[in-house]
């Protein structure tokens, strides 16, 4: 047989046995793994309070909105210090000034500047009789309350996550050779796995909807209620191989 002949044969061999070698390898992998979602709620013992204050003012010009905001806001600190509040547990969380408008037809005019700043205090549950000291330092300077949190710190979320993180993958695995057993087959390895989801919500003991924005009310709903264990969810995915 000439030469060019066996390599015409040789590369048509090539083409039909390549992708059935690659369908082949495909098919027996998707073939042999099980897939499963892991889930896991476990129970979290909030360990910070955040009470939120809102300073809002209005004035002729932008800077007497903001000079009038700046007052309220730097008493509120004040007082807040007073009350035996460390100057690192007062955070600010959000400032503005924008323009006011009025419309007539379709004109439209300014009629004021209005600033806005958001001020929040946190500090340990082991403090939590002093919540009604926060309210009155921050009300006593003229800012509102906007609600009022009890929450995981950054350090207690992380070590919840990573608990229900384990105890959910510990579910996929449980899935996984259950399953794997009524095929008559065991797990011989993880082909992937990921983090589907971790969900967490802050525990909302007061918020100004809840009252009308009614400072009495609030000190009585925040300082009634003790924190309790609160929810956390986490969901992981595995492809797991079996054998």
């Amino acid at each position: 047989m000439e030469t060019s002949v066996k390599i015409t044969l040789i590369i048509v061999a090539a083409i039909i046995l390549v992708p059935l070698i690659i369908y082949g390898l495909i098919n027996s992998s998707q073939g042999n793994t099980i897939t499963t979602q892991g889930q896991a709620q476990i129970k979290a013992m909030p360990d910070i309070v955040k009470v939120y204050f809102n300073a809002d003012t209005q004035a002729k010009t932008a800077q007497e909105a903001k000079d009038k905001n700046a007052e309220i806001v730097d008493l509120a600190i004040t007082n807040l210090v007073k009350a035996g509040f460390e100057r690192a547990e007062i955070v600010t969380e959000n400032f503005n000034v924008y323009p006011e408008y009025s419309y007539n037809y379709d004109k439209q005019e300014i009629t004021g500047y209005r600033a806005t700043h958001s001020l929040k205090v946190e500090f340990s549950t082991s403090k939590v009789d002093k919540i009604g000291e926060a309210i009155d330092a921050g009300v006593n300077a003229g800012a509102g309350i906007s609600y009022i949190n009890f929450e995981l710190s950054r350090e207690k979320e992380n070590q919840y996550k990573a608990e229900a993180l384990k105890f959910a993958g510990e579910d996929a695995r449980n899935k996984a050779e259950a399953m794997a057993s009524g095929l008559g087959k065991k797990i011989s390895g993880i082909k992937s796995i990921s983090d589907s989801s971790f969900n967490y919500y802050p525990w909302r003991v007061y918020g100004v909807e809840d009252t009308m924005g009614n400072v009495a009310e609030a000190k009585q709903a925040a300082t009634s209620i003790q924190p309790g264990n609160q929810e956390v969810n986490a969901q992981v995915s595995v492809v797991f191989k079996i054998r």
